[in-house]
């Protein structure tokens, strides 16, 4: 996978050209942890063949981009409720994707995010609204959601599972931990597809879904920006009804407070994308992106 790095400040953002040059410019965003490389490479293929100019890129603490120093061991859902000052904050977040379009060269551009990807996607275009064209905002918790009004969407139980997971230290262990997740978070109506999984999970340069620290400072920015009502671009909210980590009342919520906002729940579906929705999930973006344009 290609690198190059633009620039926040102090904080490099690692980002890679994924293909389509002279489409519609897409940029992806990951969720919690993990890098760029967790984007299925036939999804991405998908894109490109709807017309998209796709580049994806790792956020800050995560992948190739700056992390920053540890702080102390606090679990990640722990830290949504924690009072003490964060090393940065999610305006931060939002402007290391523009710091990607600028150095990318491109003025505005489609945003499509998963999990916290999706939360970001959500403030990206709320702090950004003249860079981003439209938001596709899958399996992700709503934005205008905050504190202890996040806990009604999320599944605690599997919190508390992932959290007693234990795995060896070194690369065998980050596999073994890598594809865990993975199962844990799979679509149970789909076929688990533990090649493409295994390829994602090597392709890792860190071991960032380990890195709860990371985690912590990622999923503990806080938000000071507008609410969802405030959205003017068209915007797509995709959730698997079998989603194990998030509720589908958290798309609901999203769903209902964007204005106009179109909202898929896919039956049968975890927190992944799996193989079989790749051309519809592309179709649905590209569907959005001729809105957005209309």
């Amino acid at each position: 996978m290609n690198t190059h790095y633009a620039r926040n400040g102090t904080v490099r953002i690692a980002y890679s050209d994924l293909g389509g040059t002279g489409g519609d410019p897409l940029l992806l965003v990951m969720g919690l942890g993990v890098s760029r490389a967790w984007w299925p490479q036939g999804l991405v293929s998908a894109l490109v063949e709807q017309g998209f100019h796709v580049v994806a890129y790792d956020q800050r603490d995560s992948g190739e981009s700056t992390r920053f120093p540890d702080e102390d061991n606090v679990h990640p859902f722990a830290a949504l409720f924690r009072s003490r000052s964060a090393p940065y904050s999610a305006e931060d977040l939002t402007d290391d994707a523009v710091a990607v379009l600028d150095a990318v060269g491109w003025n505005s551009a489609h945003v499509f995010g998963h999990s916290l990807g999706g939360l970001l996607a959500q403030r990206i275009a709320l702090r950004h609204p003249s860079r981003v064209r439209s938001i596709t905002v899958s399996g992700a918790m709503p934005s205008d959601a905050a504190g202890i009004g996040q806990l009604r969407h999320v599944r605690l139980g599997f919190v508390l599972r992932m959290s007693r997971l234990k795995f060896p230290e070194g690369p065998e262990g980050d596999v073994a931990a890598g594809l865990a997740l993975a199962r844990a978070i799979a679509s149970p109506g789909y076929p688990f597809d533990e090649a493409e999984v295994r390829a994602a999970v090597e392709r890792e340069v860190t071991s960032g879904i380990r890195d709860a620290r990371a985690q912590s400072r990622q999923i503990g920015a806080p938000w000071h920006g507008g609410r969802l009502a405030e959205l003017t671009v068209p915007a797509l909210v995709l959730h698997g009804e079998q989603d194990p980590v998030a509720r589908p009342s958290a798309a609901r919520a999203t769903a209902g407070a964007v204005p106009d906002a179109r909202l898929v729940l896919l039956p049968g579906v975890g927190h992944d994308l799996p193989r079989a929705l790749w051309p519809r999930i592309a179709g649905e973006v590209r569907a959005l992106a001729d809105r957005a344009v209309s």
